[in-house]
């Protein structure tokens, strides 16, 4: 028997010639290596400002000054997720996810100069470059994680490229932990905390310049994405984005966008003004932990064959929908207990009682991630081609900061914490049924909105072309 002779695996490049192409190029342009590298983009960037975020006001004593700045910055991230979606359909997603890694920093040094010399004025500066950052990276990072993967693989693209996010949350409130420990009162995370994750922060950059153009992926079928950058012009992708936001499957996914993750600014009043600094950094870890099994979980469980896609959908929201009132009503019965406790109460975890008021925390925490994964599903399941899921991305982006730059702005005002809960329960009861209403949209497989288009367009070529025979047989009778 005959040894069997494998073929390299070949390129065609512009001039016609083929060349073979090595086994370092194929891992190094797959879809799953570019995911894991956006992963460790975002670990760098949003997961280290979720580790300060999730340890309450940016680890401060006080919430109001770091909750007005985040406020700024989703306010910036209103208009810059879509704009820079529309700008990477025509410069190209690298060079947007590469600017995206400049901004965080910056943010993360303005609370260590705030934390140790009590300088304001940078915190406000820190949060304009952080917003420009975040509009570049949060519509580039997700288009790459849905729009790399195939239809059957990003259930499992997103958990890896979300999960990988929470390791800077992880790896950041373990430093955090591991400074803080001793602290068994309220007050503010030391400073020292800030240097160590700034140096993570910086390591965005070079990571940022491994990710690879979409017409160079390859993929294991041999599908080739043609260069989503050639031919554009940004006033036609203006028109798509404005198409896609009148389109019915993704205006009905607008509340949730904006309302679900209200209740993160109640979480950060919540731990500065209920637990003790030491409290509020194994919280930080302990969300962490809680985000990243549900990152693992949800993106095994979104690529399962046992059950349809739109069954999936429809049932997952009644779940997520009954789970998070209960929430909400053991936050709301907490909420009362603290707040009216005379003298004031300081939670810490060598205390009674602390079990109650610290798993709430943890379990939003899990039920936000989850709605992240849900929410990011649904728009895979709807759209295929990257061009498309480059604009839905950083629509679905700028929707989120407009509830986020609500929620904070109410969050940097000093109003009663129980008002500020009971606006995030409203807020997430109006997401209920227009969810629903979009599950019951979702099909089997998504649809290629670009070859959707073109086999649209020879449709009609081939409508005239039959319509222009049918006259030309007709003018034949007629001169017989």
């Amino acid at each position: 028997m005959s040894p069997k002779i494998v073929e390299p695996e070949i390129e065609q490049t512009g001039d016609s010639q083929i060349k073979p192409v090595s086994r370092f190029t194929r891992w190094y342009r797959s879809p799953l290596f570019n995911v894991i590298i956006v992963g460790l983009i975002s670990f760098t960037q949003p997961g280290i400002w979720n580790a300060l975020n999730n340890v309450g006001a940016g680890g401060q004593q006080e919430p109001y000054l770091v909750n007005g700045a985040n406020s700024l910055t989703f306010g910036i991230m209103v208009f810059g997720c879509s704009i820079f979606a529309i700008l990477a359909n025509k410069f190209g997603l690298k060079n947007v996810i590469i600017l995206g890694t400049l901004g965080y920093a910056p943010y993360s040094a303005s609370l260590y100069v705030n934390n140790r010399y009590g300088t304001e004025w940078f915190v406000l500066v820190g949060g304009v470059t952080c917003g420009i950052a975040a509009s570049a990276l949060w519509a580039s990072e997700g288009a790459i994680a849905l729009g790399y993967a195939d239809v059957h693989n990003r259930g499992k693209f997103t958990g890896i490229w979300l999960g990988l996010r929470e390791l800077g949350q992880l790896i950041g409130s373990s430093i955090q932990l591991s400074l803080n420990y001793k602290s068994g009162q309220r007050g503010k995370v030391g400073y020292t905390t800030y240097i160590v994750l700034i140096a993570l922060q910086c390591l965005g950059l070079p990571l940022a310049l491994l990710v690879s153009p979409p017409h160079k992926v390859y993929h294991r079928d041999g599908r080739k994405i043609p260069d989503p950058t050639k031919n554009k012009a940004v006033m036609k992708e203006v028109q798509r984005w404005w198409a896609l936001l009148r389109d019915r499957r993704f205006f009905l996914l607008i509340p949730v966008m904006v309302g679900f993750n209200w209740n993160n600014t109640y979480q950060g009043i919540y731990l500065t003004k209920y637990f003790s600094v030491r409290a509020r950094t194994l919280g930080s870890l302990a969300s962490g932990i809680a985000a990243t099994g549900a990152n693992i979980f949800w993106g095994w469980f979104y690529d399962t064959t046992f059950v349809s896609r739109p069954m999936l959908a429809k049932v997952t929201w009644c779940v997520f929908s009954v789970l998070m009132l209960a929430l909400f009503g053991w936050q709301i019965a907490n909420e009362k207990l603290y707040g009216e406790a005379n003298p004031r109460v300081t939670l810490d975890w060598d205390l009674p009682g602390f079990g109650r008021g610290f798993a709430v925390n943890v379990l939003f925490r899990f039920m936000n991630e989850s709605h992240y994964m849900f929410v990011y599903w649904i728009l895979g399941a709807f759209f295929d081609d990257i061009e498309t899921l480059t604009l839905a991305v950083g629509l679905l982006r700028s929707f989120e900061s407009v509830g986020s730059c609500l929620s904070f702005g109410i969050g940097a005002a000093k109003i009663n914490p129980m008002v500020n809960l009971i606006v995030a329960v409203v807020m997430f009861c109006i997401t209920i049924p227009s969810t629903f209403a979009a599950t019951l949209l979702v099909p089997e497989r998504p649809i290629d909105e670009r070859k959707a288009l073109s086999s649209d367009e020879s449709v009609t070529v081939e409508e005239d072309k039959v319509i222009d025979e049918g006259v030309g047989a007709a003018l034949r009778r007629d001169s017989l």
